[in-house]
């Protein structure tokens, strides 16, 4: 609800304070007193786009703060948590607009965007009038409008759109990963098939490498191996000291011992031979080989080396490179049955979304009917029962909020006709054509303030007391703001203000006064009669009152 509005140099307002009521607020004034100016200021704080000029002559800027009662669960209060903002009982806008045109917003005193007090305007504050496009006479809002009307729970048909739309791209992803596979098949099969024939084992490159070194020396050693082998052995060196051992043990009797020491020594040469020979004989076998062999090791070694060059990986990690292509054309050849099963869960997503869609569109259709008739109820003692309101639905583009095109249409005479509201009804019809939608389409939103700017405009007589009357029952138990030249209007307010203009010094300036019972009386008979009051216009006002 809104409480306060509080105005500061803005137009043809110096300062201004008004304390707002619960009920029907009515604001009355003649004709250019400045009514609509409250409305432009209402509309700045709310970050509505209007006037570009709005700083009253002389000053350097202009203000307007407006205090706003939150009730628990109020829909502002979600928008100022994803706002950053700290919601309580109580909201205050506050924005100040410099003569340069800069626009600088505060909720509870904290800056904010212009984008952030419009999303809370949309929860705050609803504008209806013969220029209304914000409200119910925007074709794109009339489905949310006969949705609230139902009470339908479009919920479930947001969670089936939203399920549906999963599986779509699940399975739009699945389908594009097998084609890119499918792109590579040929190169998979055949990497696979060369790994798998050449099959590397981690360690095994360095293994062949030592090995095919070893062959590559041994093949230039080998001959001096064998020479020497050659020269320690029975032709050699062995046979040699064979027959000096011979030939010194047959002196050794005959030489008193003096050969004994030499023998000795010998004999342990011919044995450290004999293990050298030994040594150099395990050589020769360890460097004997098979040329072929040297020629498999190096085929083998430069086709592992060639296979990591080609597929940019390190020799040892062929065995795991080659896994994960196995893996890949594992799901390539799964892939037709994942692709299968994926659309099986479109095709179940879309079947739960197109049952959820049918079942909100009944209930919309049904809704429709009932919306139908209570228009038709409200029209009549608006003196418009001849004319036919129609909620009209048609097949839309499928989408979270179901698949139907809703549109308010009108006719205002039988056999005429029928069309969008703000084409075919005239500015008195559209009035209570606006009018008798917000009585029935009101019904458990509280907690906006709603104003009426002219809404009476070009009825009279039994019609504006009938306006009245729908705009006072609509006010129980909400906050209405009703901008009005009819006294039959008028005098259904709970609470009155006059606006009122005035010239001092060269400089005018817009008033508001809250007017007592007194006052109020005069106002009506004002509207009644002019700017002379009679008697007469007294008692007709004071009789309106007291109806």
């Amino acid at each position: 609800m809104l409480r306060a509005l509080e105005i500061r140099d803005m137009l043809l307002i110096d300062r201004l304070e008004l304390a707002f009521q619960p009920g029907l607020n009515v604001l009355t004034g003649e004709t250019g007193a400045g009514k609509s100016i409250l409305l432009d200021c209402l509309g700045f704080v709310l970050g509505w786009r209007g006037r570009a000029e709005l700083v009253r002559a002389g000053a350097a800027q202009g203000e307007v703060t407006a205090v706003f009662d939150l009730a628990p669960g109020h829909p502002a209060r979600a928008v100022l948590e994803e706002a950053g903002l700290e919601p309580g009982e109580e909201l205050i806008l506050r924005r100040v607009n410099s003569t340069d045109g800069r626009k600088t917003a505060w909720v509870n005193d904290r800056r904010t965007s212009g984008e952030v007090l419009r999303a809370l305007s949309d929860t705050l504050v609803e504008l209806h009038g013969q220029h209304d496009d914000r409200g119910l006479l925007n074709p794109r809002g009339h489905r949310a409008l006969l949705d609230a009307f139902a009470g339908s729970d479009t919920g479930v048909v947001r969670a089936a759109w939203g399920a549906a739309q999963g599986a779509r791209k699940a399975l739009a992803a699945a389908e594009a990963a097998l084609a890119e596979m499918r792109a590579e098949e040929d190169y998979l099969r055949h990497a696979v098939g060369e790994l798998d024939a050449l099959d590397p084992q981690p360690g095994e490159e360095a293994e062949l490498d030592a090995r095919r070194r070893l062959m590559q020396g041994a093949a230039r050693i080998r001959e001096d191996v064998a020479r020497a082998f050659q020269a320690l052995g029975p032709e050699g060196a062995e046979g040699l000291m064979g027959d000096a051992a011979r030939w010194l043990d047959g002196a050794a009797d005959k030489a008193e011992g003096a050969l004994d020491e030499a023998i000795g020594a010998l004999g342990r040469a011919i044995t450290e031979l004999g293990e050298a020979a030994q040594g150099v004989e395990r050589a020769l076998d360890t460097l004997s080989f098979d040329p072929h062999e040297l020629e498999r090791v190096e085929e083998r070694l430069f086709a592992i080396r060639g296979l990591a060059r080609k597929h940019g990986v390190q020799a040892d990690d062929l065995g795991g490179f080659a896994d994960d292509l196995r893996t890949r054309l594992q799901a390539l050849d799964g892939g037709a049955a994942n692709i299968g099963t994926l659309r099986g869960a479109v095709d179940k997503a879309e079947a739960g979304y197109d049952a959820a869609a049918t079942a909100l569109s009944e209930t919309r259709r049904e809704a429709a009917g009932r919306l139908d008739t209570a228009i038709a109820a409200e029209l009549a003692p608006l003196k418009m029962e001849r004319a036919h309101f129609e909620t009209v639905l048609s097949a839309g583009e499928a989408g979270p909020e179901g698949r139907d095109q809703v549109e308010f249409t009108v006719a205002t005479n039988p056999g005429a006709p029928s069309g969008p509201l703000n084409r075919i009804a005239s500015g008195g019809e559209l009035s209570r054509f606006l009018l008798a939608l917000k009585v029935c389409l009101a019904r458990g939103q509280a907690g906006q303030t709603l104003i009426f700017d002219e809404i009476d405009r070009g009825v009279g007589g039994a019609t504006a007391d009938a306006v009245g009357r729908r705009l006072a029952r609509l006010a129980e138990g909400a906050q209405i703001l009703v901008v009005t030249h009819s006294p039959q209007v008028a005098a259904r307010g709970a609470h009155h203000w006059r606006v009122a203009k005035h010239v001092s010094g060269g400089m005018t300036t817009s008033t508001v006064t809250a007017l007592d019972e007194t006052a109020r009386l005069d106002e009506v008979a004002r509207m009644l009669s002019g700017e002379n009051i009679t008697e007469a216009a007294r008692e007709a006002a004071r009789a309106l009152l007291s109806d």
